[in-house]
């Protein structure tokens, strides 16, 4: 690709590219098996990108705007947009506690592990550089545009993080008058430490904040230089984020909420989130009584608590949710069984206002969906069936691979799929197929293939109703 003319946008029109793009940010979110790659029609170029974008939704990326065809036609801002999102999905992904420990010795005096947790990536960068910053005996910076354009706090940065005995920082550039030629100074000595990425000294000088972050994100990864024996007291205090906290998190964020949810508890204490998604499951929110931020040290928990209790009587008395038990307080204090019980709830409902939409306001539940899969197999001359989303069957993605196929005939490639003997990792391969499947024949797909292969029934009941949707969407 040719950075001075359009090539970047024409080589990403057959979808190929992004797909891969998706992969090397967040790796095994496409099943490369699923794109086509040979004798491409504009058929197959939209097959693609259709995987390409929902696979990009299920990773937390927003593509609400975004189509096919603008892809094809290579749209500058849409395909910028998109870009950097999902470069920012794989920049981003280890820039977390729960991850890397290390990021512990970032604690200030007087912060609990908990504040530190709370943090957003972009936050703990700026944390990150600040802390090399102090031990260089150099004053910190706030932002990553205005406070690094004369390059000398990257200087101080680069030297802090190379490997003492293998790599010199050479500062001879330091005090160079030019702008620009200071900053390739400093890029040169980057280069040293194979880091030259995203960054062109003009870049750095006119305080791109997109690439800056990028280039100090892609330092993080390469050189973190933290000692990791300073998190030893706090590791047993460190929960990952689960499966299905991951896949609610990426569902959201592919719906836009701002902000955006990096931390699935501590992002929604004040449910401006939560508020958000309702709006977007037709669930009328009052906003008048909603508390805006900021919210000040002195009264502002109590402002998020309100906001939480009319989160709770919206979920119970105009969404109808079963939220028994549960109050405002909970909300706030990111206790996760509480909180998952209600965004799984909220999931629900926008899944099924989908297909109500499709079925013409038909009042949609779960076994209307079992109803329409078993019918739609017969239908097809399929022997595979379901009796709920908690059969077993399910664990060999076949009812789910055979749906595929009765929906959109030839998507499924035969000699792709195992039906006989099925081990561990066969289970797996076939739920990988058919995730990537759905996806690329236009259904937008959250859960993951462990949700398949150990029958969540919650994510099956996602997986079953969005091909529904995409089965509906086909009759009209």
């Amino acid at each position: 690709m040719d950075p001075s003319n359009n090539s970047l946008f024409t080589s990403l029109k057959d979808g190929i590219l992004l797909c891969k793009m998706i992969n090397l940010s967040q790796p095994e979110t496409i099943d490369e098996r699923a794109i086509n790659t040979t004798k491409l029609t504009p058929f197959t170029i939209s097959e693609n990108i259709n995987l390409a974008l929902n696979s990009a939704s299920a990773i937390g990326c927003t593509v609400v705007n975004i189509g096919a065809q603008d892809l094809k036609e290579g749209k500058p801002h849409l395909v910028l947009g998109l870009l950097w999102q999902i470069i920012k999905a794989g920049l981003f992904a280890d820039i977390e506690i729960s991850k890397n420990e290390a990021l512990i010795t970032l604690l200030k005096d007087g912060e609990t592990l908990e504040e530190l947790m709370k943090l957003s990536p972009e936050e703990l960068l700026l944390r990150w550089v600040n802390y090399h910053l102090t031990n260089a005996q150099w004053p910190n910076i706030t932002n990553f545009s205005r406070d690094i354009k004369d390059s000398k706090a990257y200087f101080h940065l680069l030297r802090e993080i190379a490997p003492k005995n293998d790599v010199f920082i050479d500062f001879s550039g330091f005090d160079d008058p030019n702008d620009l030629k200071r900053a390739n100074c400093m890029l040169n000595q980057a280069d040293k430490l194979g880091c030259r990425q995203f960054v062109t000294p003009s870049d750095v000088v006119s305080g791109n904040p997109k690439l800056n972050l990028a280039f100090v994100a892609n330092l993080f990864n390469m050189y973190p230089a933290l000692n990791k024996a300073n998190g030893n007291d706090f590791l047993n205090q460190i929960e990952g984020e689960t499966n299905e906290e991951r896949t609610f998190r990426n569902w959201m964020n592919s719906l836009g909420v701002n902000p955006y949810v990096n931390h699935m508890y501590s992002d929604l204490s004040d449910a401006l989130v939560i508020f958000q998604l309702y709006d977007r499951t037709r669930v009328p929110v009052d906003w008048g009584r909603v508390n805006k931020p900021p919210f000040s040290a002195l009264g502002g928990r109590m402002r998020k608590i309100e906001n939480c209790n009319y989160a709770v009587e919206l979920g119970k008395n105009k969404a109808r949710f079963s939220l028994v038990g549960i109050c405002g307080n909970d909300l706030n204090e990111g206790n996760r069984t509480l909180t998952l019980a209600l965004v799984w709830q909220l999931m629900r409902r926008y899944t099924l206002n989908v297909l109500s939409d499709l079925g013409e306001g038909a009042k949609i539940d779960d076994r209307t969906i079992i109803k329409w899969v078993n019918e739609t197999l017969r239908d097809a001359s399929k022997t595979t069936f379901i009796t709920s989303f908690k059969d077993k069957a399910i664990s060999t993605s076949l009812p789910v691979l055979d749906l595929i196929d009765a929906i959109a005939p030839k998507a499924v490639k035969a000699e792709m799929v195992k039906r006989e003997n099925l081990s561990n990792t066969d289970k797996m391969d076939n739920a990988k197929y058919a995730i990537s499947i759905a996806r690329k024949i236009g259904a937008r797909i959250y859960a993951l293939p462990e949700d398949l292969v150990e029958v969540k029934p919650k994510m099956v009941m996602t997986v079953f109703a969005c091909l529904m949707g995409r089965g509906l969407n086909k009759l009209k």
